[in-house]
């Protein structure tokens, strides 16, 4: 019978390869994530500086909550950025595993994630739980530091591609700018009368800040294109 291999030998150059680009690829994202929340934060007080509103009530803030999680505040929206510590990969039947730079090393198809979801801000202040927040688009970091980005309207536009350079505070800087611009565009629908025409006793007593509140509207992925709103 022949001698099999030493299934160590395997487990090593895994360990070598696949596991060491995935910590790589992850400290790419950490930085670049602490680089998207000080551009954040520049941004809004930059805003904060030019605006003039009419109602002192019409704010814009930024607010850390975590290492992996900070907040946007843009007058009735809430941008919520997220730092996945799971590094992923795409299906073979994605349009980025067919790009020549995927092919061309196994190690550049895992990405690390960061996604930025769009709230009503009053949802969050009232603690409505069951209303809908919205992906505006994720960012995706390879352990070169090379990037792409799924995402709404121009972000996905733009980016959609993967980088022939490292993300820098160029990108992030757009992307943060695009990103409020997409939110505060989208206004809110108000839902259909039947569907808020009967309500319960106990939805009366535990849940009125929820009745009627609207949902965003405009939103829609790239592998949404074939799904209505």
């Amino acid at each position: 019978m022949a001698e099999q291999a030493d299934p160590l030998e395997y487990i090593k150059l895994l360990l070598e390869s696949k596991s060491t680009a995935k910590q790589v690829t992850y400290k790419n994202l950490l930085s670049a994530f602490q680089l998207l929340a000080k551009e954040s934060k520049r941004i809004i007080d930059e805003l904060r500086g030019k605006m003039k509103p009419g109602d002192e009530d019409v704010t814009v803030d930024f607010k850390i909550i975590n290492e992996h999680e900070f907040h946007v505040k843009l007058a009735g929206d809430l941008l919520i950025f997220v730092l996945h510590t799971n590094v992923v990969t795409f299906t073979d039947e994605h349009a980025v595993m067919k790009t020549n730079y995927i092919r061309e090393q196994e190690i550049n198809r895992y990405f690390g994630q960061i996604m930025i979801y769009n709230f009503m801000a009053d949802s969050v202040k009232y603690n409505r739980i069951n209303d809908p927040g919205y992906l505006l688009a994720r960012i995706l970091i390879n352990h070169e530091n090379r990037f792409l980005l799924e995402g709404e309207g121009q972000l996905g536009f733009l980016f959609g591609s993967i980088s022939s350079q490292a993300i820098s505070e160029i990108e992030i800087n757009q992307i943060v700018k695009i990103a409020l611009q997409v939110a505060i565009e989208n206004d809110l629908m108000a839902p259909p009368f039947p569907d808020v025409q009967f309500i319960t006793l106990y939805q009366k007593n535990e849940k009125t800040q929820e009745l009627g509140a609207g949902q965003k509207i405009g939103f829609k992925m790239s592998y949404q294109h074939n799904k209505p709103y």
